[in-house]
Parts: C-alpha cells; sequence; structure tokens
C-alpha cells in the first residue's frame, strides 16, 4: 500500500484528468470558440460609406465546432441568424481539418479518463509492473495534453490559414459579401488550453510525489545502572 504522502497526490493527480475530462466535453459543447466582428463589404461599396459610416456594416458571428450565430449589419438594422457545421456547412470548410480537430478531442477525452484511472491504481496499491506506476501516469498525461494540444494548434491553423471566419460568415450568402475585420479566441479554445494545462500540471504533480519523505526516527534512550541501584 502507498503511503499516505504519495495518496494524496496521487488522488490529486485523479481530480486534475477528471477536471480535463469535464473541461473538454464543455469545450465541445459551448459554441464560442472565436468571436469576431464581420464588414458587409456589398453594402459599403453600395453606398460608398465613409469611416463614420462603417459602423453601421459591421455585424458580429460567433461559433464552436458544431454551431454558431452571426448578426448581418447590411445597413438596415441588425438580422441574426443561427447555423450547424453539420451535415452542410463543413463541405465549404476544410473538412478534413475540421474532422481532425473533432477525432483528436474525443482521442483527449479517452486519454483523460485512462490517466486518471492510472491515478487511482497508483493510489489503492502498489502496481507489480512499472508501466503502471508513477511512469504510466506521466505517459498518459503526456498522450492526452499532446492531443489537445494538437488539436488546438490545429484549430488556430484553420482560422489563420484557411480563413475559417470568412468561409462561415458567407455561408450561404448569394447577395452579400462580408470581410472579417476583428477576430479574438473565445472561452471554449481557452476552456481547451486549460485542459491540456491539466495534464502537464499532473507531471509535476506526479514528481512530486516521487519525492521521499525523512523517516522520523525515535530515540531510545540507554538505562544507566549505577551502584546505588544496584543496592536497592
Amino acid at each position: 500500500m502507498p503511503g499516505w504522502f504519495k495518496k494524496a497526490w496521487y488522488g490529486l493527480a485523479s481530480l486534475l484528468s477528471f477536471s480535463s475530462f469535464i473541461l473538454i466535453i464543455v469545450a465541445l459543447a459551448v459554441p464560442h470558440w472565436l468571436s469576431g466582428k464581420i464588414l458587409c463589404q456589398t453594402g459599403v461599396d453600395l453606398v460608398n460609406a465613409t469611416d463614420p459610416e462603417l459602423i453601421k456594416f459591421i455585424g458580429d458571428i460567433y461559433y464552436g465546432l458544431f454551431r454558431g450565430c452571426k448578426v448581418r449589419q447590411c445597413g438596415l438594422g441588425g438580422r441574426q441568424s443561427q447555423f450547424t457545421i453539420f451535415p452542410h456547412l463543413v463541405k465549404e470548410l476544410n473538412a478534413g481539418l475540421h474532422v481532425t480537430i473533432l477525432l483528436l478531442l474525443f482521442l483527449a477525452l479517452a486519454l483523460a479518463l485512462v490517466s486518471m484511472g492510472f491515478a487511482i491504481l497508483n493510489m489503492i496499491e502498489v502496481p507489480y509492473r512499472a508501466v503502471n506506476g508513477p511512469g504510466g501516469i506521466c505517459l498518459w498525461n503526456v498522450l492526452a495534453g499532446g492531443v489537445v494540444a494538437l488539436a488546438i494548434a490545429s484549430f488556430m491553423a484553420s482560422v489563420k490559414f484557411h480563413d475559417l471566419t470568412e468561409r462561415i460568415a458567407n455561408f450561404q450568402e448569394k447577395l452579400f459579401r462580408f470581410v472579417v475585420v476583428e477576430e479574438q479566441y473565445e472561452e471554449s479554445f481557452w476552456i481547451c488550453v486549460a485542459s491540456a494545462s491539466a495534464h502537464a500540471a499532473n507531471l509535476v504533480v506526479v514528481a512530486i510525489s516521487q519525492i521521499p519523505l525523512p523517516e522520523i526516527k525515535t530515540k531510545i534512550e540507554e538505562a544507566t545502572v549505577t551502584a546505588e541501584d544496584i543496592l536497592y
């Protein structure tokens, strides 16, 4: 049985892995990976709008991995519309990259559960095989954190190099053309970053659990026998 010191740290490691699992689910469910401002270029060109008038043609957009929302501003007031990525919009995007991001996150969910299981195993007993011990916990956390980081990098590449926001903004638009003027990552994106950070923190936790505690030795006093004690 592991000592109380290791049990406490392994318990913390299992909690961090479980929190990473929950964070990825939240990131998948909440459609706030990125938000931005979109300019109705067609409306600007029609009225030859100047700088003070451009505000009337700037709308909003936000989206996640499955759905999103945009507000069109083309000079006649805002018009809000909801959209879903699947099954039609994904064909206008880099479908392979988008599906890869989803598969990576689903894989990260499984790896987070495996790393949690290994931490619980080490909290209950000392494994016979070294691969099931602290090294195994580190291995699964490196894999889980790396997969999440790869998903994050893939999403950033999709936004920067494949004009993800502009493609979504112009989906099924026949009369108007929209140009992205501002983009920023939102809470779902940063939740994924926190998930990867949780696995990185687990490596530190496992390393701390291997620090040997100093042994507490009780000092045994030796009995001294004197001549007076013998007389008594």
